[in-house]
């Protein structure tokens, strides 16, 4: 699926904003505490490892579409899911 790659720089940039410091400074990772929730949820693989990455759940996979296609639209998408 094509997204809009403008909306996906402007969440980009808002998650990077939501989680940093009163002057600016971010991490350039997602947080801790919400990759644990998305874990408990049965979304990802579990995050607490030496990799740098996570595997989506089938179930995740298909959630993280549906939303990617509702938030970010291009060709494809379905904004009824």
């Amino acid at each position: 699926m094509n997204y809009d790659e403008k909306l996906i720089e402007d969440a980009v940039l808002a998650l990077l904003a939501a989680f940093s410091s009163d002057k600016g400074n971010t991490w350039k990772g997602f947080d801790f505490e919400i990759m644990n929730r998305l874990h408990e949820q049965g979304f990802i693989s579990d995050p607490v490892n030496r990799n740098k990455s996570v595997w989506l759940t089938e179930e995740g996979l298909e959630r993280g579409r549906q939303l990617a296609g509702r938030l970010f639209g291009g060709s494809g998408s379905n904004p009824e899911s």
